[in-house]
């Protein structure tokens, strides 16, 4: 059973480990409702059936959701906390920027 969370887990992380997803993610969270396809397509300048590989492994992971409203597939972000550690893993390259700025410093100071 352990193994099978882990799993879940990596499964998730690997969800989220590619840039065009991130993408697709911080463009939901932006507005805070959901976001039509042509919209996603128009806003991230990418053909419709690469949107909709990206589209289908957030789906997959259960990381956003989609409702038909007419002609029209509509997404949204499921579960908010995913923009959280969208946010932990931002504070983290910040802090790395600042040890590298700080270790520059310190080596042309010499």
């Amino acid at each position: 059973m352990e193994e099978q969370i882990v799993s879940m887990k990596s499964d998730f992380f690997k969800a989220l480990a590619h840039p065009t997803r991130v993408r697709i993610i911080e463009r939901l969270a932006r507005d805070g409702e959901e976001v039509c396809v042509c919209e996603l397509i128009e806003d991230l300048r990418i053909e419709q059936s690469n949107l909709s590989q990206h589209l289908s492994i957030l789906r997959k992971q259960q990381i956003i959701t989609s409702t038909k409203v007419g002609l029209k597939v509509m997404y949204r972000i499921k579960y908010p906390e995913v923009l959280t550690i969208l946010e932990k893993v931002h504070e983290i390259l910040a802090q790395h920027f600042q040890e590298g700025e700080a270790l520059m410093k310190h080596l042309s100071d010499r």
